[in-house]
């Protein structure tokens, strides 16, 4: 892959070295399929970034960040008898929660506490699917609960 020619905001002399980052994105927004199977490429080419051990199955794990699959969420919401609002108005965490039961709720109830003392409406908690398959014991044993906590926006945000 090269670099693109220079347009609008991009300028190809502005790209450097970031050590393990990668980046695509359509520069009005846009999104699409072919931006995902780029990404998944740059993910693939930075294994060796992985921090990888002498147990080829325990690293510390990488990922996308696109924007909110707002159909997705929207069908959960739906099926589980939450209001949603319109895209733009609710964001989504990604919380790693504590494997023990006990500690996990502890957890989920602080963070529902704090979104409404700043004024925000908890709207729920979302189950995140994972699968362990490649994963080594190590990494199984130490595997947090994955979930989405979802939140809309309070009357004291512009």
């Amino acid at each position: 892959m090269g670099y693109p020619v220079s347009q609008g905001l991009y300028d190809p002399r502005n790209e450097h070295d970031a050590c393990g980052v990668g980046m695509v994105a359509h520069i009005k927004g846009a999104k699409s399929h072919g931006i995902v199977r780029q990404a998944l490429e740059i993910l693939e080419k930075l294994d060796h970034r992985g921090a990888v051990g002498a147990d080829p199955l325990l690293g510390d794990g990488a990922g996308l960040l696109i924007q909110i699959p707002d159909p997705l969420i929207r069908r959960w919401a739906t099926g589980h008898g939450h209001d949603l609002p319109a895209p733009g108005d609710y964001a989504v965490a990604m919380c790693f929660l504590p494997q023990d039961p006990a500690a996990r709720e502890f957890v989920k109830a602080r963070m529902e506490t704090f979104t409404a003392k700043e004024g925000q409406r908890f709207v729920g908690w979302r189950d995140v699917p994972t699968t362990q398959t490649g994963l080594g014991a190590a990494v199984i044993a130490s595997m947090p609960v994955i979930e989405m906590a979802v939140i809309a926006r309070g009357a004291n945000c512009a």
